[in-house]
């Protein structure tokens, strides 16, 4: 029999709606993500929030990105004015502590779940006394290095486990083929830092150790482990392509796909670009060791969390959604949908693409460190990382010693930070 609309089911249907409406909480409520990621969109409604509805009927979530170089001021600007969603996606460290402290993030000390996530994975996101947790941690990236296994065999290569390796892999590359050697250039600053310094740095200060003398002022910036970590970058130059002093990171990406070269330093993050782009294989190595170091140390970093905006009306619902988040559900679907970020909860999960799970392996074979510029060494006037950015540059374009570098680094931490001062 057909459905037929007749009074008393159109009756019915209004007298529902009216329930609905005068009962909001037997209503699906709606929640709004707020990211920079807005690469990640398709993945995030095509996948993450589809699980979460077949978990979670009574919740409906929409992803909403805003351009990455926008999103800090466009959300701050959301939340002054009462407009912004009802989940914050989190960078790590000061950006979103300074929401916390204005009272934009809600305290999340007592979700479910937060005991999967250790101390470090938490340290982007709790305040300087370790006390509150405002955002739930998602995910790192790892710093290495990647390379074209087709080169490395057409030239008899195998990856490099030492410093010295290294630097005769890249000799090789240099003499006895067409490639480029190292594929980066400088002109964007950032990568000369975050790929360079922080790539291989970590194995000259020893990772946690010599990144929380820093913050304690028991080390410098001018000691030994830091002019070598520049003495290092300033041999890049030597194998970096042609008018490297020009080349953006996107024009990195693309000659590295391309094939045109052998090795191209690495955040995790490039795993997805090159698996759409790359028509060879390529694998991946850790930063290479000095001479006669045998532990490995690598950049494990924080890079993404999620909180809850303290003025949502949908505070019970977005906090159903955290805890969700905290399961191995989550871990395993965000790390194998978005390859190169990995869950930094303390699940066992299986990582499906190879390159990545090379990357991850890592962890077991080094000692994990972060950045060791992002926690409260970048709040003062000038900026350490931005600093960095800058020497970085100039020590392997060749405009700046490994010494004078250091020696900017350390005079423009002492101006401010006061545990430098006075040593």
């Amino acid at each position: 029999m057909p459905y037929l609309n007749t009074p008393a089911r159109l009756g019915g249907a209004l007298a529902l709606a009216t329930t609905l409406l005068a009962n909001p909480a037997l209503a699906a409520q709606k929640l709004v993500i707020e990211s920079w990621r807005s690469d990640d969109a398709v993945i995030w409604n095509d996948v993450i929030l589809p699980a979460f509805k077949k978990a979670h009927p009574e919740i409906d979530v929409s992803f909403n990105p805003t351009p990455p170089a926008d999103y800090n001021s466009a959300l701050q600007a959301r939340l002054d004015g009462g407009t912004a969603g009802d989940l914050i996606t989190c960078r790590p460290f000061d950006l979103s502590l300074g929401l916390y402290q204005k009272g934009n993030l809600a305290k999340l000390n007592d979700l479910p779940g937060l005991e999967n996530f250790s101390d470090v994975a938490k340290s982007a996101w709790v305040t300087d006394d370790g006390q509150d947790v405002f955002c739930l941690p998602m995910a790192s990236v790892i710093h290495g290095f990647m390379y074209n296994t087709q080169i490395f065999d057409e030239l008899n290569l195998q990856p490099p486990k030492t410093e010295e390796e290294f630097f005769k892999v890249l000799e090789t590359i240099k003499n006895e083929s067409r490639y480029t050697p190292l594929v980066m250039g400088t002109a964007d600053q950032w990568e000369a830092a975050t790929m360079g310094y922080q790539n291989v740095g970590p194995n000259y200060w020893k990772g946690e150790e010599g990144r929380k003398a820093l913050l304690d002022g028991s080390a410098k910036l001018t000691d030994e482990a830091q002019v070598k970590t520049f003495e290092h970058l300033a041999k890049w130059k030597d194998y970096l392509g042609r008018g490297f002093e020009a080349q953006k990171y996107a024009d990195s990406q693309n000659l590295f796909s391309l094939g045109r070269g052998a090795i191209y330093p690495a955040g995790s993050w490039d795993i997805p670009t090159f698996r759409a782009q790359a028509d060879f294989i390529f694998g991946a190595f850790p930063p290479p060791t000095p001479a006669g170091q045998d532990t490995c140390y690598i950049s494990d970093h924080t890079d993404i969390g999620m909180g809850i905006n303290a003025k949502s009306p949908n505070q019970e619902a977005a906090r159903t959604f955290l805890e969700w988040m905290t399961t191995e559900q989550f871990a395993q679907l965000y790390t194998n949908e978005l390859p190169g970020f990995f869950s930094l909860s303390n699940h066992k999960i299986v990582v499906e693409d190879p390159v990545a799970r090379e990357f991850v392996s890592w962890r077991h074979q080094c000692k994990s460190t972060i950045r060791n510029s992002y926690q409260i060494l970048s709040r003062g006037t000038p900026n350490l990382e931005n600093q960095l950015w800058n020497v970085s540059a100039q020590v392997i374009n060749g405009t700046m010693t490994p010494a004078q570098a250091t020696a900017e680094l350390q005079k423009g931490l002492e101006q401010w930070y006061a545990p430098q001062q006075g040593k």
